[in-house]
């Protein structure tokens, strides 16, 4: 998700510069969650501490399949728990440092319609999440900080509008 341009790797021996030594993996998954609103469609999105606007997301846990952890994460963290899991979207790949370690994470991303009482989304702040609001489509993606991210959303949401037209009639 690191939109910056590459650069070229410092060829810095490892032992001396412990910034370049081996990231660790971590995988997340979630989801571009969706609900319909009379002949709307709503995206649900999540302020994090820092301000950004992202999609719901977290941790594989271990024994845990990609699709059990999408769903599991996006109730943790709005609330929602009658949730249809659709298709996988695509997975994003960045970098980022956490307590002086390098971290490569994956983050798989599903399409998810939320059912049933969506009204009612409590955003977990134990997670550091600090709001949780449903936006149309053109204000979530003018929210979005990241190029991979409204990539996904728009992936999304071009899915979302061809399940939604009628099946053309045959003779």
């Amino acid at each position: 998700m690191n939109q910056k341009k590459n650069r070229r790797p410092n060829r810095q021996n490892k032992k001396t510069n412990p910034k370049h030594s081996r990231a660790v993996r971590e995988y997340t998954a979630g989801g571009v969650v969706f609900r319909r609103v009379e002949d709307r469609i709503e995206i649900l999105m999540i302020q994090d501490r820092l301000g950004r606007w992202t999609i719901p997301k977290g941790h594989v846990e271990e024994g845990e399949s990609l699709e059990q952890t999408a769903v599991r994460e996006v109730a943790e963290e709005t609330g929602l728990t009658h949730l249809r899991l659709g298709e996988k979207l695509d997975k994003l790949h960045f970098f980022y440092r956490k307590e002086g370690k390098l971290i490569f994470m994956t983050t798989f991303v599903f399409l998810m319609e939320a059912l049933g009482d969506t009204d009612n989304v409590i955003p977990e702040d134990s997670e550091g999440i600090v709001d949780a609001k449903w936006f149309d489509y053109d204000k979530a993606l003018g929210l979005i900080e990241y190029r991979d991210t409204e990539k996904l959303f728009k992936l999304g949401f071009s899915k979302i509008r061809k399940a939604a037209q009628p099946e053309p009639a045959t003779r």
